[in-house]
């Protein structure tokens, strides 16, 4: 072989492994679609097409009746709403706290802030499961059961969340731009809010989303919390369409399919932001 003939050999290598790539990530794809697709095909079955073998993909009598009895039988939309609210409440909060935190831990070289960083990160390998039964005990002393506050204190902070604020902080912002504005006569609060924050949009973004789904998925301390069923959030509601012996698979997969909507709408609406922030914040190589 020639040496001429090396660059469109080298050329073909890189279309087959292309080539096999994209096939990997096809199947990939599809595998993971799957069980949205049974899902949302599950919604509009009968019953009897519900238990036939091999599953159907698209019903053959589809019919809205689950739907309809979800919507009729239980409060979906109150716990759809409370799970709204909650997701919100916590997501602010996250934002807050890891910007103000991750700003001050990444660019004040303070006494004793290496320490309560490291404890801040130390606290991530922690499962919540592990203090959830202390931290009950104390909210139900407090008489919180039942309540946002009770339900909120167990997400009000993410350490993963300062953490990254203080990589993009410590990466991103030049201690240069921060020192000419107190040149200027610019005082910290102002600094933080006019400069560092429209900084810091893409990090925030990103964190949004991440707290956001934390606290829509979350079910362990919402079902310990909140035990009143006007209260419920949705994953704990979901949960009740599923007893020790039996699940009732039609309706709990037009619940589900309904509440997909919020969380894909959110999504979609802070997809940009969720790319473009995590690409920024030195976790991605």
């Amino acid at each position: 072989m020639s040496e001429s003939d090396h660059p469109s050999s080298g050329v073909g290598q890189h279309r087959v492994v292309g080539l096999v790539i994209d096939t990997i990530l096809c199947v990939v794809s599809v595998m993971m679609l799957l069980p949205l697709v049974f899902l949302i095909s599950n919604a509009f079955k009968t019953p009897p097409e519900l238990l036939a073998w091999p599953p159907t993909i698209v019903p053959h009598q589809p019919t809205l009746e689950n739907i309809v009895s979800v919507l009729r039988e239980t409060p979906l939309f109150r716990w759809i709403g409370n799970s709204l609210i909650f997701a919100t409440l916590s997501t602010a909060s996250i934002v807050s706290t890891s910007a103000i935190a991750g700003y001050v831990l990444g660019k004040f070289d303070l006494p004793g802030f290496t320490v309560i960083f490291t404890v801040i990160i130390a606290t991530a390998v922690v499962p919540f499961e592990v203090y959830m039964i202390p931290l009950y005990l104390n909210v139900q002393s407090a008489g919180l059961l039942n309540t946002w506050p009770g339900l909120l204190v167990g997400y009000l902070v993410m350490s993963f969340g300062i953490f990254l604020i203080r990589q993009y902080v410590m990466t991103s912002i030049p201690d240069e731009l921060l020192e000419a504005a107190r040149v200027d006569g610019a005082g910290e609060g102002w600094i933080f809010l006019r400069i560092v924050l429209p900084l810091m949009r893409g990090p925030l973004g990103a964190l949004a989303v991440l707290a956001f789904f934390q606290a829509w998925t979350a079910f362990a301390w919402p079902l310990v919390v909140m035990t009143n069923k006007e209260t419920y959030t949705l994953e704990v509601g979901l949960a009740l369409f599923q007893t020790g012996f039996t699940v009732d698979i039609g309706h709990l997969s037009a619940a589900a399919a309904l509440a997909l909507v919020p969380s894909a709408l959110f999504f979609s609406l802070m997809r940009r932001n969720f790319v473009r922030g995590v690409a920024a914040s030195g976790l991605k190589e």
